[in-house]
């Protein structure tokens, strides 16, 4: 199929709803924790993350135009400054998909869905227990996007994972705790590891025919 885009633009809403969201491929699946002033907790999934730097650590992800439809997640992360990052394995993706219904923002998906939180250091954002790899942010800035969407950036603050799944160059198998990516907005797949390669240097590309 080829498409061009004033083909695309003419598509039906939902159509192209789901084939954008899924053409670009695989993308990571992440629970984002908040509190709000009010002390209510805050669960929603997002595949927007993405890493930004290791020095200082920095992670970004995007949300959705600010309009009549609630983003508490965004709300709170400016009002109070911090979230986390919490990664979704197999075990509870059903669970962790229904955490995108618009609820009322007195209600915790934590505690509608029945996912279980954890509270680390004092750390003022909730995290999800059962996830393998948590991320503690700081916001440091959020962009305003052309789409009318937010790029919302952070620090990180604190960071945990199972002691066994971290090579001794550094490297977590994502494989190793059965964790999930998103292909479009409902579709997931599990992550197995199909290689690994060393870091390219111009004078060790090897020869391809």
């Amino acid at each position: 199929m080829k498409l061009s885009k004033k083909e695309i633009e003419k598509s039906e809403r939902k159509w192209r709803l789901n084939l954008i969201n899924s053409v670009s491929g695989i993308k990571p699946a992440n629970l984002i924790g908040t509190k709000s002033v009010d002390g209510i907790d805050n669960l929603a999934i997002f595949s927007s993350v993405v890493h930004l730097g290791s020095n200082p650590a920095q992670f970004g992800f995007v949300v959705r135009p600010i309009s009549d439809v609630p983003r508490d997640t965004y709300v709170n992360i400016e009002q109070t400054k911090y979230y986390t990052i919490n990664s979704i394995s197999k075990n509870y993706i059903k669970k962790a998909h229904y955490t995108s219904a618009k609820f009322d923002k007195s209600v915790s998906e934590f505690e509608k869905i029945k996912i279980k939180k954890v509270i680390i250091d004092n750390f003022y954002a909730p995290f999800v227990k059962d996830s393998s790899i948590k991320i503690g942010l700081k916001h440091i800035e959020s962009i305003n996007l052309p789409n009318k969407c937010k790029f919302i950036i952070g620090s990180v603050e604190l960071l945990i994972f199972p002691d066994n799944s971290i090579n001794k160059i550094g490297q977590i198998d994502l494989s190793s705790f059965s964790n999930v990516g998103i292909s479009g907005l409902n579709t997931y797949y599990g992550l197995n590891i199909l290689e690994t390669f060393p870091y390219v240097r111009i004078n060790e590309i090897p020869i391809f025919e």
